[in-house]
Order: C-alpha cells, then sequence, then structure tokens
C-alpha cells in the first residue's frame, strides 16, 4: 500500500493575477508561495517519507525541496503541468472570446481536445501521470510518497481514478501547497484519504 501525499505547489505570480493558464512557463514562487510551502514543511516534519518526486518546474521543486526539509527530491517530466497551447498566460476571460467554440469543445471532452488547440488533451496528461503512479506500486511495496506537482495533473489524476467523468475535473479545487492525501493498494485501486488538508 502507498501513501501518497500530493501537493500543488504553491502561490506564483499568475496565480495571484487572476489565476491566469500556467501550464509549461517556469514562473517562480512568490513571497506568500514560499510561505505556504514553508506552514506545509512544518505539517510534514514528523512524516518519514521513502521518496519525494516533483514536476521539473521551479514553482513545484522549490515547494518539494522547502516542504521536505531539503531532503533530496527527484525530478520526474510526467508530473509536469498541462501544455495548455494558446491559453497559456491568459485568463479565461481574455481567451475564451477569441475562440469560444474551442473552449466549449474543451468543456464538453477535454480528454479529446487540445488545450489551447495546441496543447495536450486530458488523456494524454492522465496517460503520462498515471505511468508515473503506475512505475512506483512497481517501486515500492509500502511506502510514503511526497509528490508536488500542478492544479491540472493532479485533478485529471483524481477524477480518472475516482471515476468522474473528466469533463468535471474543475468540480475538484486543490489549494496551492494544501495536501492530498490517497492511497494506492497493490491493484491501483485510489482511496481519497483527505482533500486539501492542513493536517
Amino acid at each position: 500500500m502507498l501513501n501518497i501525499y500530493l501537493l500543488r505547489h504553491g502561490e506564483t505570480a499568475w496565480n495571484a493575477d487572476g489565476n491566469r493558464y500556467c501550464g509549461r512557463t517556469d514562473l517562480p514562487l512568490t513571497k506568500k508561495g514560499i510561505q505556504q510551502a514553508e506552514l506545509v514543511y512544518g505539517q510534514l516534519k514528523d512524516y518519514t517519507f521513502e521518496a519525494v518526486y516533483s514536476s521539473p518546474l521551479q514553482r513545484a521543486y522549490t515547494t518539494a525541496k522547502i516542504a521536505c526539509g531539503d531532503k533530496e527530491v527527484i525530478k520526474d517530466d510526467r508530473l509536469i503541468e498541462t501544455d495548455f497551447g494558446e491559453w497559456e498566460g491568459k485568463p479565461k476571460e481574455q481567451f475564451i472570446p477569441d475562440n469560444e467554440e474551442l473552449w466549449n469543445n474543451w468543456k464538453q471532452d477535454p480528454t479529446k481536445t487540445k488545450a489551447g488547440g495546441t496543447g495536450e488533451t486530458a488523456l494524454e496528461v492522465i496517460e503520462r501521470v498515471d505511468d508515473f503512479f503506475q512505475s512506483l506500486l512497481q517501486k515500492f511495496n509500502s511506502a510514503n510518497i511526497l509528490i508536488v506537482a500542478h492544479n491540472g495533473v493532479n485533478r485529471f489524476y483524481l477524477s480518472y481514478k475516482l471515476g468522474m467523468n473528466i469533463k468535471n475535473y474543475q468540480k475538484i479545487m486543490q489549494e496551492n501547497s494544501s495536501v492530498t492525501l490517497f492511497t494506492l493498494d497493490e491493484h491501483g485501486e485510489l482511496t481519497l484519504r483527505l482533500l486539501n488538508s492542513r493536517l
């Protein structure tokens, strides 16, 4: 049984500025984002983690380094945020009027629609993230694992594993630097234990 402590990274300037879509743009944490990560360290400092993983983007890696007390953090490209294509760096209010049909197609079925027209589909994201978690199941029999990734990839994966219609992924709210705890059994079955917890 794997105990997965899954974090979304701390706040970035684009999170603070109208929640602009931030996919592959490599933004640092804000001062508030660093403080959020420090609070998570306070919550997790008495836990022992067999491994710590993060997205290669600095907002996730920095959050992971702070949250785990500067232990080794393994970057994994499969945890990188969704490629949002032409939506990158823009709030919804700006890009929807440019191509409302694309947005409606995404809302109706993100598994087949490329984000921003040129980015990833939700299915492509799910496949790479699921591959990451399957590799953990092969590597560890029983372990506590800390993972820091992103709002998009985390919600797509959770929606998929909980049996939700993927178009409803935005109904899962994951706050910056809050802990979501779930278990994965030997068959890959997910049980959600905590969502947006401060432990």
